[in-house]
């Protein structure tokens, strides 16, 4: 028997043609290659890469798909694939993976699939095969109709393959809106993601970023510097702050890895597993007619004082659980998911305590995105509506608040989900409408006693009705003050709306919870469609 030549020592983990040398033909010699090339792909870039990941505060790949899937799901796909690249000496620096650990596994139980890019082979950066193993995943995906989870860390696009990796880029650019409305998507950013990179996580739906670690931007720092003059850090550029707070790219900051991944499972457990399913189910002892005495009186007797709308949400909503979206950008403006008698649903609200509740560019923009998420996805939308209008501005109008504005009512208007609308306070002037109103197919519109559904508010349609009178007036101001208390006593109220069949019924407040689950039971059977078309034009 030929004697087994000795085994190399592998000291640049997987980055030569075939760092393990030969191994004998026999059975027990073919399994041992295997189990020692296992042994390195998980190694990724090496030990040292490795702590110098850990030395960021950033976890490895594999280690974030450790706690993002349920333990010992994870199905490994492609984990022997490497790159052919021949430029620049890249023939002798090849890693098993190629930069990115992708595969099927389960959350709650449920199958995702997930692609995770290693920094620390060639710092994530995407390259054909890289590209080739995220796209087949999402194959997967679509075809067996499961979310996608995407863990970028990269550096972008692999120089040494040149137009080759931006055209991988692009091919990942198609499959993310082929998928969008068909899976979820879900893009979590764990370290840089930049260039041309950033548009597959744009377009997915959601995308969740870690505070210290997480970077997206087209252009970095440097070019900045060169083309506009402008010195500013990566944090200050495309931080997970900037995005959650300033620009709105991002939907959820997280203080660190760990909980980031904790939210995305979280954020899972509201969702169906496709466009053609239904969100889990989750058992509660939560009585759905609980009452809350607490909302008989939460309305401030004066209209100008604000009160907190979360309030409001958590009475009503199974244990007090609401998982909101985009916590931190236009908080005149609340969305994010609950669940009302175990079955999720998106709920959309103004919050008073912020501009009044008034929508402005940043707040229809995020409330239209997360409509049509619902939408596409079979999720019932609550609405509650304290909305004393559009906020006026030379700068709102110039930004375009009517296209932005249209954006919101376009959403409403084309959602065919179960749509249940509770008005708490104000519904004035055309925001009245845009709020999932009867007139643009609400199933089911409550108002509370409180309600004041108008054109516009007393004030403003006394200044404009009685101008004449008001100016001849011995004493305008005592004659401003009895017009706007007959004004309110006759139309900033919910009564001439519910004479007119806008509202289906005017509700005790306490009693919400139990009006809105026995509205949902009712219409989980609901039958809508839209008229046939390629697709609509919304106003981008």
């Amino acid at each position: 028997m030929p004697k087994e030549k000795p085994k190399k020592q592998n000291t640049t983990s997987a980055n030569s043609v075939d760092p393990l040398g030969t191994y004998p033909h026999d059975t027990a010699g073919k399994v041992r290659r295997i189990e020692d090339l296992d042994a390195i792909a998980m190694e990724g870039g090496g030990k040292v890469a490795i702590q110098k990941q850990h030395d960021k505060g950033k976890l490895t790949a594999r280690e974030r798909m450790g706690l993002l899937l349920d333990k010992g799901s994870f199905d490994e796909i492609d984990k022997w694939v490497r790159h052919d690249c021949t430029n620049f000496g890249m023939e002798n620096k090849k890693f098993l993976g190629d930069g990115v650990v992708t595969g099927t596994g389960f959350v709650g139980g449920r199958p995702v699939a997930v692609f995770s890019q290693d920094f620390t082979v060639f710092g994530g950066s995407l390259s054909l095969m890289h590209a080739r193993k995220i796209l087949k995943v999402m194959d997967i995906a679509m075809k067996c109709g499961m979310p996608v989870v995407g863990l970028n860390d990269s550096g972008g696009a692999r120089i040494q393959e040149g137009v080759t990796s931006l055209g991988a880029y692009a091919d990942i650019f198609l499959q993310n809106t082929l998928a969008s409305g068909v899976v979820p998507q879900i893009s979590v950013i764990m370290g840089p993601c930049a260039g041309g990179a950033v548009y597959s996580p744009a377009i997915t739906d959601f995308i969740f970023m870690v505070e210290g670690t997480s970077h997206m931007f087209v252009t970095g720092p440097d070019v900045i510097k060169t083309v506009t003059h402008e010195e500013v850090t990566f944090e200050d550029l495309g931080g997970a702050r900037v995005h959650n707070e300033i620009s709105g790219v991002a939907h959820f900051n997280c203080e660190d890895e760990a909980k980031c991944l904790a939210d995305v499972r979280t954020l899972l457990s509201y969702l169906p597993s496709n466009n053609l399913g239904d969100a889990p189910e989750v058992e509660t002892n939560d009585p759905s007619d609980r009452e809350s005495a607490l909302l008989d009186t939460i309305i401030p007797d004066s209209p100008e004082k604000p009160y907190d709308m979360y309030a409001v949400i958590a009475e009503v909503v199974d244990e007090r659980k609401f998982f909101e979206v985009q916590a931190d950008y236009a908080q005149n403006i609340i969305v994010g998911f609950a669940r009302f008698a175990g079955r999720s649903a998106g709920i959309v609200a103004q919050q008073p305590s912020a501009m009044a509740g008034t929508l402005d560019i940043a707040a229809s923009i995020k409330g239209a995105r997360f409509v049509r998420f619902c939408d596409a996805f079979n999720i019932p939308l609550v609405t509650f509506e304290d909305v004393p209008g559009f906020l006026p501005g030379v700068n709102q109008e110039h930004g375009g608040i009517i296209k932005h504005g249209a954006k919101l009512l376009y959403a409403y208007c084309e959602a065919t989900v179960p749509k249940i609308t509770i008005i708490t306070r104000k519904a004035y002037g055309g925001a009245y409408d845009v709020m999932s109103s009867k007139h643009i197919r609400g199933d089911v519109n409550y108002a509370w006693p409180t309600a004041e559904i108008a054109v516009m508010g007393p004030e403003g349609a006394v200044n404009i009705i009685y101008r004449k009178e008001l100016a001849e007036a011995e004493d305008p101001a005592a004659l401003r003050k009895q017009l706007v208390e007959d004004y309110r006593d006759l139309f900033a109220n919910p009564y001439i709306a519910a004479e007119k069949g806008y509202l289906d019924d005017i509700i005790r407040p306490r009693r919400t919870r139990r009006r809105i689950i026995r509205a949902l039971e009712i219409l989980k059977t609901k039958r809508q469609t839209n008229p046939p078309k390629k697709h609509g034009n919304i106003p981008l």
